[in-house]
């Protein structure tokens, strides 16, 4: 993931001003994420990024346009980290949000942020491309492991491991083009078949197990199961030593923990947004006739 930069104008704010201490964290949150995405940690760089958004609702003025270009890069990040996780729904939530940021400072100053509204444009392409072709994958591996299934039940062993990836590619795929239940249903097979070879919980099932819980994560009735799912496959991935994936369930277990208070106050805070920066237009506008 390639970051984009909006540089800030930050003259106008005093010294340890509490605009400036907001702004400074956020990029603080920033650079954190940048580095967690480079070494392939997408949920601790989520964490990291859902702070910074937190962060940016004690900013005390959110019609401020330094503020509003340090938001669009904070969403931008977001909407990266969701695509690079293949959650295309979520990602074109998050760009919803972003143009409708981008779309009032594009009117406000185009030279400076009309870029980034043709970034945000080439993200959008490339979500739908990335559907597509999920959809074209999909139909391809639903006929694969259809077919590893007969091998699987006439008895031959080899199969099994093929149609454990297979069922997991099916399901990945069934997450990203958004059907999220009939997504669940094959990595629960994939986890039972794969289960059944070992006889044992390896590293294999804990990260099929995570993903599971990343998918359940995005259905609201289902999060307390994604996290009695977390806490009962932690002790195995402490017990084998794997701390890259200890990492992943402990941010996700965070993200959970934090989304329900999260969701109302995120939709609010957009809601806030929004009418501020109306405003802001329509006194712009105002005074620009006014100059004529």
């Amino acid at each position: 993931m390639t970051q984009i930069e909006i540089p800030l104008k930050l003259d106008s704010f005093k010294k340890h001003s509490p605009e400036i201490e907001v702004l400074e964290e956020v990029m603080k949150c920033r650079k954190d994420t940048g580095r967690l995405m480079e070494e392939g940690r997408e949920m601790d760089a989520m964490q990291r990024t859902v702070e910074a958004l937190r962060t940016m609702r004690e900013f005390p003025d959110f019609s401020d346009i330094e503020f509003r270009a340090l938001l669009v890069a904070v969403i931008f990040d977001l909407a990266e980290i969701h695509f690079t996780l293949k959650d295309y729904k979520q990602s074109e939530k998050e760009l919803d949000t972003l143009f409708k940021i981008l779309d009032n400072l594009v009117k406000l100053d185009e030279a400076r942020f009309g870029k980034f509204h043709i970034l945000a444009m080439e993200l959008s392409t490339r979500i739908l491309r990335s559907r597509k072709k999920a959809l074209d994958l999909l139909v391809k591996q639903q006929i694969n492991a259809g077919a590893l299934y007969d091998k699987v039940n006439s008895g031959v062993v080899a199969a099994t491991d093929k149609l454990v990836d297979s069922l997991r590619n099916v399901g990945q795929l069934l997450a990203s083009t958004g059907d999220l239940k009939a997504a669940l249903k094959f990595y629960a097979e994939a986890i039972k078949f794969s289960k059944k070879r070992t006889g044992r919980v390896t590293r294999k099932e804990i990260k099929m197990t995570i993903e599971m819980a990343e998918i359940m994560m995005r259905i609201k009735s289902m999060r307390p199961r994604a996290l009695r799912l977390l806490n009962a496959i932690l002790p195995h991935a402490i017990s084998l030593e794997t701390i890259e994936l200890e990492q992943d369930i402990l941010a996700l277990t965070a993200l959970i923990n934090a989304e329900t208070d999260n969701e109302s106050k995120w939709k609010n805070f957009i809601h806030q947004l929004t009418v501020s920066a109306k405003s802001k237009f329509k006194k712009n506008s105002k005074e620009e006739k006014k100059d004529q």
